[in-house]
């Protein structure tokens, strides 16, 4: 968990200092005000490039130096941080109690997954972000995982612009690079199926209740390294003609259904695939509990407003005792069920108040 935050210059927040507890964070104000701003930057407190996927130039504040901030001290006594400088508005750059750490290394301290609003249709959106997702799941589990899905899409890129460059282009070169996306293509494969055969055997265990059970499966290719590598090899030409890998685990997708439906999550209602959504990630938050000894931190943007009253009761009775959990909302009042021991702040364009005292902003 967090047991400080503090953001600089990062979007509409200039100084901003925050003190969490350990369970319930519930950030209230209007819309605009900054509250998504905070968790975003919780988010990047873990590989990726958050939970919107923004470009880091994007994520500085207007009028401000050029870069941003954002460091944590977690309740390991660890002190994480990430930003950019104004001379690099895209270069991010980690440090890790006091000295230079790469965005792996994030991974090792904290997992934080994530909900927004946008993730709503994510059953009905293109495989791509449903992969993401399932990376993110993954990656509180195997904090390798990053480090293999990075050195995989590096040495993909680099053999699609040798295929796309040269004609005839160099064999040995091209194997080389083939062997490096079978190794960790093959890991990330792994580890995929792992997590998600965990996760489909633990939903299937619970009984039925105020969120539906998901039914997960991985739709794409399976196998070895020495598998991968003979594919990717006999591709060559056709990847060539398309200027892109068409074979490996960067074109899985997650297949997911109602199990007590036995229906396509994509034909659900909008009300039923958040339901399953949320389903999916309380269970996932048990799985990594259970294994790692530590829960993640959870990041869930405007939930409560989209569920009704005996929902929103019962996620908060399952979410009690899970660990450290942001929830942002419009109305206080949303979260009276809460319980006494959630740290409560007020956000109100890039100003933060807690208690009815104002922290720097």
């Amino acid at each position: 968990m967090l047991t400080r935050l503090s953001l600089s210059d990062f979007r509409n927040h200039r100084d901003a200092v925050l003190h969490p507890g350990p369970a319930f964070v519930v950030l209230t104000g209007a819309n605009g005000a900054g509250k998504t701003n905070i968790l975003e930057a919780v988010s990047l407190l873990a590989p990726g490039r958050g939970l919107r996927r923004a470009r880091f130039g994007a994520m500085a504040r207007q009028g401000g130096g050029g870069g941003f901030g954002v460091a944590a001290t977690l309740g390991s006594g660890d002190a994480i941080g990430t930003g950019t400088q104004p001379e690099a508005p895209e270069r991010r750059v980690v440090r890790i109690n006091g000295g230079a750490a790469s965005l792996a290394s994030l991974a090792e301290r904290l997992s934080v997954l994530w909900l927004t609003p946008a993730m709503d249709r994510l059953f009905v959106e293109p495989p791509g972000e449903r992969r993401r997702f399932l990376d993110r799941l993954v990656l509180a589990l195997a904090p390798s995982h990053a480090a293999h899905a990075a050195r995989y899409e590096a040495a993909m890129r680099e053999r699609n612009a040798l295929l796309a460059g040269d004609a005839r282009p160099d064999a040995d070169w091209l194997a080389a690079l083939e062997a490096r996306m079978a190794e960790h293509g093959a890991a990330l494969d792994a580890a995929r199926r792992h997590a998600v055969a965990l996760l489909d055997a633990h939903l299937g265990d619970r009984a039925p209740g105020a969120f539906p059970r998901a039914a997960l499966a991985i739709d794409g290719w399976q196998g070895d390294g020495a598998m991968l590598a003979a594919a990717l090899r006999e591709a060559r030409a056709r990847d060539a003609a398309a200027g892109r890998a068409l074979v490996g685990p960067h074109r899985a997708d997650l297949l997911v259904h109602d199990r007590d439906q036995r229906q396509a999550a994509a034909q659900c209602s909008t009300g039923e695939q958040k339901a399953l959504l949320l389903g999916m990630v309380l269970a996932h938050a048990g799985i990594v509990a259970a294994r790692t000894g530590t829960p993640p931190v959870l990041l869930l943007d405007e939930v409560a407003a989209h569920l009704d009253p005996a929902r929103r009761a019962a996620l908060f009775a399952q979410l009690a005792g899970r660990g450290q959990v942001w929830m942002t909302g419009t109305e206080p009042a949303l979260f009276d069920a809460v319980g006494s021991d959630a740290t409560h702040m007020v956000v109100g364009q890039g100003a933060v108040l807690s208690g009815g005292e104002a922290a720097p902003a």
